[in-house]
């Protein structure tokens, strides 16, 4: 009779361990608010900067990293940035073809490189922030409060402080 005590709490503790790992309704409802606000935002600004005859939101996300620092290493632009990266060498090799950026030899690894922004990519950048900007307002900043984005703000930064990603 005791063992059958000890298997059935090792069982109710293995029950209640995956109970404590199933988010509840409201963390799911929240989760795919969240992804769907992602992507309808994006989209919109995306098509606001095509529509203004602009290359990507990409572009501007490496291009303002690159700005903010005398060359970036490609890992240290991808740990930047603000949208995810996942062909970033061919974004990167697009760039330097269109004279946005140059890359060369890393000093400290002869296999690595450094990016550098060029005068025709800080040229860029800083004429696709005044569409980007207004894009922004548009889509997040007429549509809540000054108040109500506060909030929205310091909420995500609570699933960013607990994913270890660093604050833009």
């Amino acid at each position: 009779m005791h063992a059958i005590v000890k298997i059935d709490a090792i069982a109710f503790k293995c029950y209640q361990s995956r109970m404590a790992r199933s988010p509840s309704e409201a963390v799911v409802h929240a989760w795919t608010r969240l992804v769907r606000a992602q992507a309808t935002v994006l989209a919109a600004v995306e098509a606001d900067l095509k529509a203004a005859g602009f290359p990507p939101l990409a572009w501007y996300d490496v291009l303002l990293e690159l700005s903010r620092r005398d060359g970036l290493r490609p890992f240290e632009i991808e740990a930047r940035v603000l949208l995810a990266q996942y062909n970033l060498s061919r974004l990167l090799d697009r760039l330097q073809a269109a004279g946005y950026v140059d890359r060369r030899p890393c000093p400290e690894d002869g296999r690595g490189q450094i990016v550098l922004i060029t005068t025709a990519g800080r040229e860029l950048q800083k004429r696709m922030w005044p569409t980007y900007r207004t894009a922004i307002a548009r889509h997040v900043g007429d549509r809540l409060s000054e108040a109500e984005a506060e909030t929205v703000a310091r909420l995500l930064e609570k699933l960013t402080a607990t994913s270890g990603q660093a604050e833009a």
